[in-house]
């Protein structure tokens, strides 16, 4: 059975106006053309609907049975094709999962949760470790937002930079490279100079184990090189060991400073210039116009720039084709 649902929206205005003349006016059509829609309503229900008694038409029993139910439906499908703007964040009641660098979930994460439960008491955060592998596709619907230093490569994947910050050297503060600050202060006359630098034990931070990053190429280009020890999933992992043993590992120096203060770290500059660590906000296209999608995005805007706020003002450079 074929059904024509704008056969609906006809007989929900024949019911409610009791008129062919006046359902056309309500819908903007003609009454010729009413009434040839009636004859269809008449045939797909096998009732008459309407039938005149005198110089108006009265409802059937079938019609009457018909109208509250008609008149819902109606409703129901203008709510579902109708904007979604709003959201009732006291009622809502959803679980969001953020695939968060460490750093970033330990700077930025309390801040969030606060602001979301504050006027949204029943959602709740899921915050998933950056895995070695892809087990979280954020195109499958498995991750609601994103945030680290790499920007995403497929087009499906909306982003945008909310921040940045750089890398600095930590180390212990009995390291004999240490000159003296700790708790995520910067401290000494200076970077280290290169030859001290190179000659220190070092650490890299690398989800895939990886004894390599891009200090390596430039310490390359100059003809020098270090040695690496070892390789640390993340950067709590890394300021662990840095914190048993004369070691030393390059963090982003903002959003590393609670687990450097937490671990009374001493904090040097690096000896020679790098980039700085751009923070990428990361979300897939569906969300777009979700709003309460939109509602999380704004307060991790905030959090995450709030946790890199001791840098230049950033504002946000969204890449892709739209978002909010």
């Amino acid at each position: 059975m074929q059904l024509d649902l704008n056969l609906l929206t006809a007989l929900d205005a024949l019911l409610e106006e009791g008129s062919v003349t006046d359902a056309a006016a309500r819908l903007h059509v003609s009454a010729p053309a009413m009434s040839r829609t009636l004859s269809r309503i008449r045939r797909a229900t096998g009732d008459e609907i309407l039938v005149r008694t005198g110089r108006t038409m009265t409802p059937t029993p079938r019609a009457l049975a018909l109208r509250a139910t008609v008149h819902e439906l109606v409703q129901q499908a203008r709510t579902v094709l109708s904007p979604d703007t709003e959201v009732d964040l006291t009622a809502l009641e959803r679980t969001f999962i953020l695939k968060w660098h460490d750093a970033l979930a330990a700077a930025a994460g309390p801040h969030l949760l606060r602001s979301l439960r504050a006027e949204a008491p029943g959602v709740r955060l899921r915050f998933l470790a950056e895995a070695s592998t892809d087990a979280h596709d954020p195109r499958r619907g498995d991750i609601d937002l994103e945030a680290g230093a790499g920007a995403p490569s497929s087009s499906e994947i909306r982003h945008e930079v909310v921040g940045h910050d750089r890398l600095v050297l930590a180390l212990r503060p009995t390291h004999p490279l240490c000159d003296g600050a700790s708790g995520g202060e910067e401290g000494g006359d200076g970077p280290l100079g290169l030859e001290e630098y190179v000659t220190a034990e070092h650490i890299t931070v690398s989800r895939r184990g990886r004894l390599r990053d891009p200090m390596d190429d430039v310490l390359e280009a100059r003809g020098l090189s270090r040695r690496v020890v070892a390789a640390a999933p993340t950067a709590a992992t890394a300021l662990q060991l840095v914190r048993h043993d004369d070691l030393v590992v390059a963090v982003p120096r903002l959003t590393s400073r609670p687990l450097l203060d937490g671990l009374g770290l001493c904090v040097r500059p690096l000896p020679l210039p790098m980039p700085d660590v751009p923070v990428h906000l990361a979300w897939h296209q569906r969300y777009d116009n979700d709003p309460a999608h939109m509602w999380l995005r704004r307060h991790a805007r905030a959090a995450l720039h709030h946790a890199c706020a001791a840098t230049d003002e950033v504002t946000p450079r969204l890449s892709g084709r739209g978002g909010s």
